[in-house]
């Protein structure tokens, strides 16, 4: 009797030994590795460091492993970090519409790792591979109407990081929201800094349009667009933030932001596959205003707010003739 209870007991023992074993096994299996290529760098409080949080995010909820890698604007090595952070990582996120080239040539080939690509879209490159864009002319839309209700001039400017066809969709829908708010204001000629990383240039191109008459200067172009600050602080006008809600880096000149929730959009595709087992490789996500993902930030009530609550009324509206349709924003895609 002793015999068969200790053989029971050494069974029983075995079996628990074996259910623990193969639960680590699976949790050493759902062990996820993300990896982030940017095209330029962190540093730009904006689209970039969005995207940064909703990794930070990804790891404090879903214990992923991350990794960044930054790229410093050379295009030479693209197509090298993708290939490099698609040998260690399970899921790679390419943040910035210049990896185009780059996923095309590298997604087909590398089979084993799922590809998310960030400011653009791909189609037939591979199943997986996720791309996701944004309704960026919506919301500048929304900051174009109030750069010229602010503006006592009636004069506003913008100012690009280059000439593509992604900072033109901005560009095309803010012009048309400032006219719609008065058809006979002024959207002065876009200033291109043909650099995303050089405030100096910033602060040089936002002078420039000040000089020409603009109160409010919308500035697409990362981290060069933090010398539009400086530059609206010392002429004493106002400016427009972009991707992420900027208004605490000077609350007294500006007066708003363009959101374009990439850190959320990232979280969502990722989080998606963590809980469901659900990758949407071969699709394109259009996010914009109707989902959340693409808005206007007024930073909080403890900041100096230039808006109006009435003007802010006026923006929920037009938001919602947008969502609906009775207004379309251009779009350069």
């Amino acid at each position: 009797m002793k015999k068969v209870l200790s053989i029971l007991l050494l069974i029983a023992m075995l079996a628990t030994l074996g259910i623990t074993a193969m639960g680590e096994a699976a949790d050493e299996k759902t062990e996820i590795r993300v990896a982030l290529c940017i095209a330029e760098t962190l540093g730009d409080l904006g689209f970039y460091d969005s995207a940064n949080e909703g990794l930070n995010r990804l790891e404090t909820d879903y214990g992923v492993t991350g990794s960044v890698v930054e790229c410093k604007s050379d295009a030479s090595a693209w197509q090298p970090a993708l290939v490099d952070a698609a040998e260690s990582n399970d899921i790679v996120v390419a943040v910035g519409w210049q990896f185009w080239d780059a996923l095309s040539e590298v997604v087909p080939e590398l089979t084993d790792t799922l590809f998310i690509f960030v400011d653009n879209g791909l189609e037939g490159v591979g199943d997986n591979l996720l791309s996701i864009t944004y309704a960026e002319n919506e919301g500048s839309f929304l900051a174009g109407y109030i750069a010229m209700k602010t503006a006592k001039s009636g004069k506003v400017g913008v100012i690009g990081g280059e000439n593509s066809d992604t900072i033109n969709n901005f560009i095309v829908g803010y012009k048309q929201g400032a006219l719609y708010a008065n058809p006979e204001g002024t959207v002065l000629d876009p200033v291109y800094t043909d650099d995303y990383e050089a405030p100096d240039k910033g602060k040089e191109a936002a002078l420039s349009l000040y000089s020409q008459g603009a109160d409010v200067v919308f500035h697409v172009a990362g981290k060069t667009g933090l010398g539009v600050f400086e530059a609206a602080q010392e002429q004493g006008k106002y400016a427009i933030g972009v991707d992420s809600d900027q208004k605490h880096i000077n609350p007294d000149v500006i007066i708003c932001s363009m959101l374009k929730r990439v850190g959320d959009s990232i979280y969502d595709a990722v989080s998606m596959y963590l809980e469901d087992g659900v990758f949407e490789g071969g699709a394109i996500w259009n996010a914009g205003m109707a989902d959340g993902l693409v808005d206007i930030g007024y930073g909080d009530e403890s900041m100096t707010q230039q808006v109006s609550d009435e003007l802010k009324a006026e923006v929920e509206e037009l938001k919602e003739k947008i969502i609906s349709g009775e207004i379309v924003v251009e779009s350069t895609r």
